[in-house]
């Protein structure tokens, strides 16, 4: 973690706990949260970019995964579909969360602040995000 950030504690993460302090992680998975600590690609693929936005999409297959990966600027995502995924934060919990498609939600960050997750589809069916992310957020973007 970079001096003067802080892991965004209070946003609105959806899904129910279901591990902390780690509990279940893979050496494997802690060593990709140090290697992708600092990835700005939040989506599989990047669909469209100017001088405010940039537009993302997320696809995974029952069982695959979307490695760690940090948000620094605000951004929404919307589910396409319904599904359920897993996911671990930086903080060390675990996640599952349910979609309905359309689902929508908002996060902001003030200076300094970030979130670093990874994402794994643990449905039966297809996941589908679009992710919108704010340039002109609080935080430069990050490289791609």
């Amino acid at each position: 973690m970079t001096q003067n950030a802080e892991f965004l504690t209070d946003a609105p993460l959806a899904g129910t706990l279901v591990g902390t302090d780690f509990d279940g992680w893979s050496d494997d998975l802690r060593a990709e949260f140090d290697a992708h600590a600092h990835d700005g690609h939040v989506g599989s693929r990047l669909l469209s970019q100017n001088e405010r936005v940039r537009v993302w999409e997320i696809r995974l297959a029952p069982g695959d995964r979307f490695h760690a990966h940090r948000h620094v600027l605000d951004y929404f995502w919307t589910a396409v579909v319904a599904g359920t995924s897993r996911q671990h934060t930086a903080d060390g919990t675990t996640r599952e969360v349910s979609y309905s498609a359309g689902e929508t939600r908002h996060f902001t960050f003030a200076a300094g602040e970030f979130l670093l997750h990874d994402i794994e589809n643990a449905g039966d069916d297809e996941l589908i995000f679009t992710t919108v992310e704010h340039l002109d957020s609080a935080n430069p973007p990050l490289e791609l």
